[in-house]
C-alpha cells in the first residue's frame, strides 16, 4: 500500500520504518530536518509538506504530540488532499473528545478513521511489537487493520470513535498507580533489610505479580533486565507518563469519574517531572522512596 506517515520522532520513525519493512510504500512527512533524514536512510520517501505527502496514498498515518495539533494536521492538510477512500489512522495519545470531533470531521467528508493509540515505548516501535488500542466502525477497524498489524503485534478493536484514547489514559493510569505501588513496596522491604532480589523472586510469584515489577522492575540490577539498569534512560519518559496521566485526569472530571488513586499519582509524577526529573523513565519514580 501507499502510506503517508505524518510525525517521525522516537515513536513515529520507527512505525514508519516498519511499515517500508512490512513492504509499504512510505511517504514520510515532518517538521525536523534530522527526523526526514533519518526517515529516507530507513526506506521512506520523505516530503516537506503534509498536503503533498497525503496525495494519492490508500492510507494516513500519524504520530503527533497532542489533540491540538493532531486536529490542525487533519483540517488543513489531510481531509480534503488525500484520496476520499484513505483510510486515516491517528496513533497518537489525545484526549478523548478530540479524537471523536477528529473522526466526524473526517467521516462528514467520506473517509474511514480510527483512533490507535500505542502501548510499548520505543523499543516495541522499532521492532515493530506494540499494541494497538483501537476506535472507530468495525468497517474502518477492518481497513486499517493489516497496517497496524505491520507496526505491532496486537491489534484490538476497543470500540467506536474515542474508545482507543480512552483504553489507553485508564491503561496508562492503572500503569502509574502500580509502579508507585511497586517502587514503594520494594524501597520499604529494602530499609526492612530484606534483600531486594529475595522481594523480587517472593512477590513476582506471588500476590504482589503484576508488570511493573515482573516485566519492568524499577529498581537496577533486580529482576528483569529494564530502563533502571540503564540509569532509567530510553523506555517511557515520565514527561509522556505525565500526559497521559493529565489526560486521564481531565477524562474522569468530564465524566465524574471517582479516581483517587489516579489524582495521587498524577499529583507524585508532577512533583517528579517538576524536579527535573521529566526525561527519564517513569520507573525512576522509585527514586522518590530513597
Amino acid at each position: 500500500m501507499k502510506i503517508a506517515f505524518i510525525g517521525l520522532g522516537n515513536m513515529g520513525g520507527g512505525m514508519a520504518a516498519n511499515l517500508v519493512k512490512n513492504g509499504h510504500d512510505v511517504r514520510a512527512f515532518d517538521l525536523s530536518e534530522d527526523a526526514l533524514t533519518k526517515a529516507k536512510s530507513n526506506g521512506c520517501e520523505t516530503f516537506t509538506d503534509a498536503k503533498e505527502a497525503v496525495q494519492g496514498v490508500d492510507a494516513v498515518v500519524s504520530m503527533l504530540p497532542n489533540g491540538g495539533i493532531v486536529k490542525s494536521v487533519y483540517a488543513d492538510a489531510v481531509i480534503g488532499h488525500a484520496p476520499e477512500g484513505a483510510v486515516l489512522l491517528d496513533c497518537s495519545t489525545i484526549d478523548v473528545a478530540t479524537a471523536k470531533e477528529v473522526t466526524e470531521m473526517a467521516t462528514a467528508k467520506g473517509y474511514r478513521m480510527v483512533d490507535a493509540p500505542v502501548s510499548g515505548g520505543i523499543a516495541a516501535a522499532d521492532g515493530g511489537t506494540l499494541t494497538f488500542m483501537v476506535g472507530g466502525s468495525e468497517e474502518a477497524f477492518a481497513a486499517a487493520k493489516p497496517i497496524l498489524e505491520g507496526m505491532g503485534r496486537a491489534v484490538i478493536h476497543a470500540g467506536d470513535a474515542g474508545a482507543g484514547q480512552t483504553a489507553k489514559i485508564c491503561n496508562n493510569m492503572l500503569l502509574a498507580i502500580s509502579m508507585i505501588g511497586v517502587a514503594e513496596a520494594m524501597q520499604m522491604a529494602q530499609k526492612l533489610g530484606l534483600d531486594p532480589q529475595k522481594f523480587y523472586e517472593i512477590s513476582s510469584q506471588s500476590s504482589g505479580y503484576c508488570w511493573s515489577l515482573n516485566a519492568y522492575t524499577p529498581l537496577p540490577g533486580v529482576g528483569v533486565e529494564s530502563p533502571a539498569d540503564r540509569d532509567y534512560q530510553g523506555g517511557f519518559a515520565t514527561a509522556l507518563m505525565l500526559k497521559d496521566l493529565r489526560l486521564a485526569m481531565a477524562a474522569a472530571e468530564e465524566v465524574d469519574a471517582g479516581v483517587p488513586l489516579g489524582a495521587r499519582a498524577a499529583s507524585l509524577y508532577e512533583d517528579f517531572a517538576g524536579a527535573g526529573n521529566d526525561g527519564l523513565d517513569f520507573s525512576a519514580i522509585i527514586k522518590t522512596y530513597k
